[in-house]
């Protein structure tokens, strides 16, 4: 008889497994109260409990808008309150960790500082999950490393993201590399998501790889969604709109039987390989 699926990600008050599957969605960047709550809105009505936003955002360049920062935070923290949702939202400064501490649930490490090792050994010691993006020019084998610098650090609660890689292809914003899923289920016990917004770099081809993500064997998702991409203050190319998200939603669930087939034996491949 099979075993109970192992959870992915353990919260106070809640458990996500593996035939759960851990999908956050939400704005690139926090821009407003009203963007920020529309948002909220949708991804409560799909039946998920994690939401994204940017608050203090690291832009290539200093000219780019750089989120509300602290008035960002106040805002997913109402947001939080009001939708009864968990928070994921990007740390670029160890002193923010006090600012974030009543607010946010999830770290996110994003690209730039997968490979900021210092930073690393002092987010081991947060107290919260982590969500660990892989940099742009990251093996996997250096990406699993920059996990180890967490886990052995004393945070064992790392998702890790496969949010693509820059190669020379200039259709897509990066590549989206799904061989990284299946690799890193061999490698490593730690949970693996995707990324489709960051990596394509344009709304109209996300569909397609988070549901191709899913069944090469990813334990969730990240999207970017928003009212109104074309009036984005960052990132509106690669943002989902409420249309096209509940149309992925859609999908995922009709997916859902496949996709258990597919968790189940990842489960006991872990059985196997993982001693108890």
């Amino acid at each position: 008889m099979k075993s109970a699926m192992k959870p992915i990600l353990k919260l106070p008050d809640i458990t996500v497994t593996r035939e759960d599957l851990l999908l956050i969605a939400g704005p690139c960047s926090v821009e407003s109260e009203e963007q920020l709550f529309a948002a909220a809105g949708e991804v409560r009505r799909a039946g998920y409990r994690f939401l994204r936003g940017g608050a203090f955002k690291p832009r290539t360049s200093p000219y780019s808008f750089q989120g509300l920062q602290e008035e960002g935070i106040r805002l997913l923290g109402m947001a939080k309150k009001e939708f009864g949702l968990k928070i994921v939202t990007e740390i670029v400064d160890i002193a923010h960790l006090d600012l974030y501490a009543d607010t946010v649930d999830i770290l996110q490490i994003g690209a730039r500082n997968m490979s900021n090792f210092q930073f690393l050994k002092q987010l081991a010691k947060a107290g919260k999950p982590i969500l660990l993006k892989r940099g742009i020019a990251a093996t996997i084998e250096e990406l699993l490393l920059a996990a180890e610098y967490l886990t052995s650090g004393g945070n064992p609660h790392v998702i890790l993201c496969e949010r693509g890689i820059r190669t020379f292809e200039k259709y897509t914003r990066s590549t989206l590399d799904l061989s990284a899923v299946p690799i890193v289920k061999k490698l490593s016990p730690l949970p693996i998501i995707v990324d489709p917004s960051h990596s394509c770099g344009r709304s109209d081809i996300i569909i397609p790889m988070a549901l191709a993500a899913l069944m090469a064997g990813a334990d969730g998702l990240i999207v970017e969604i928003h009212p109104n991409p074309q009036k984005a203050l960052c990132d509106g190319l690669q943002s989902l709109d409420f249309e096209q998200y509940r149309e992925m939603v859609l999908k995922i669930n009709r997916l859902r039987p496949y996709l258990r087939d597919v968790k189940q034996g990842k489960e006991a491949d872990d059985e196997q390989r993982i001693p108890e």
